[in-house]
């Protein structure tokens, strides 16, 4: 669908199961990640990453996923291979907490013993007559969080640590000595998502300074190109007046007015390119909290939220160079200058 083409690298415009997210928060397949070029920027805003940085890049967890869900999705729309992950049975059912197909036995088995731990199956048919984001958002609705200690992963969190950084489960919660900072994790998750929100705020307001360089910028532009133009047709005026003698002197200015006009573009150029790229930027990080606030569960928003503020609060230190408004542009001056002595 239109509204998902965001999951598909930005580069080759492919799926890919290796999303990968810069610091200038694009997002490239690992394929077109280790061919860029010029190495060491990226391909979308040409951004410099530096490779001394020790994270240039994370996993795009919450574009993966979403990846994942919506195969799943296709698949119970498409009517292909809907067996039960139990029995092999026609699957008739999808519980979204196991990830799991189920056959009506399998589905009654399901809910009397997990009935207890929110396990929510829904019918297949039910979830194909909906459309993907009722899909994805039951999902994100009954998406948990897991424990940060990998022997506790089927434990149920509500409990985070702000020195550590981490969701706990009630047993490692009991085990740490610190339990006095000790937070509500859905109280958390919250607070990182709108903060994330109130720095996109912020970066939709910043960014009309942007455009708004951007846009005189390009007039600049145009305005050099048009005195460039007027320069050369005043020199191929005067000079039709004079005698061969001085044709060696026309094709000097001619030159030098090439010149000056060649390291003005590039000037211009260079200028555009920074400013576009920080547009990028903005749009990639508008678009990602956005999903983010649309798709994201709450792991995602954990693991990615530390990763995205870096990158936005970069962006919010960066202020827009100032465009030069110039009557008339200066490169051409010793170009007058030998002009009027002819």
């Amino acid at each position: 669908e239109d509204e998902f083409q965001f999951l598909r690298c930005e580069v080759c415009r492919q799926e890919s199961p290796n999303l990968k997210l810069l610091t200038c928060l694009h997002t490239l397949c690992l394929s077109c990640l280790g061919k860029r070029e010029p190495v060491g920027q990226c391909p979308v805003c040409c951004t410099a990453i530096p490779q001394a940085s020790a994270i240039t890049h994370m996993d795009n967890l919450l574009f993966t996923n979403l990846q994942a869900r919506l195969r799943v999705y296709k698949q119970m729309v498409d009517g292909v291979d809907l067996f039960c992950d139990n029995c092999r049975k026609l699957g008739e059912f999808w519980c979204s907490e196991c990830f799991e197909f189920l056959c009506t036995k399998c589905f009654e088995a399901h809910q009397r013993y997990l009935r207890w731990e929110s396990h929510r199956a829904k019918r297949v048919m039910d979830i194909r007559a909906g459309s993907a984001k009722d899909f994805l958002e039951g999902i994100r609705r009954t998406g948990s969080l897991s424990c940060s200690n990998p022997d506790h992963k089927n434990q149920p969190v509500s409990i985070y640590c702000p020195r550590c950084e981490k969701a706990l489960c009630c047993s490692c919660a009991l085990l740490d000595g610190h339990q006095a900072l000790f937070r509500d994790i859905r109280s958390e998750t919250q607070r990182r998502q709108e903060e994330l929100s109130s720095m996109e705020r912020e970066l939709r307001r910043r960014r009309s300074g942007f455009e708004a360089t951007y846009t005189s910028l390009q007039g600049e532009a145009a305005r050099l190109e048009e005195a460039q133009r007027e320069m050369r047709e005043l020199i191929r005026q005067r000079v039709e007046q004079l005698v061969r003698l001085i044709r060696q002197e026309e094709e000097e200015l001619v030159g030098l007015v090439e010149a000056r006009q060649e390291q003005g573009r590039r000037e211009l150029a260079r200028e555009l390119r920074h400013v576009e790229g920080v547009l990028r930027r903005m749009e990639a990080g508008e678009r990602l909290v956005e999903k983010m606030s649309l798709y994201a569960t709450e792991q995602e928003v954990m693991d990615m939220q530390p990763f995205i503020k870096g990158s936005l609060q970069e962006l919010q230190q960066l202020q827009p160079p100032s465009a030069g408004d110039q009557t008339e542009p200066g490169p051409f001056a010793e170009c007058r200058a030998r002009l009027q002595a002819l």
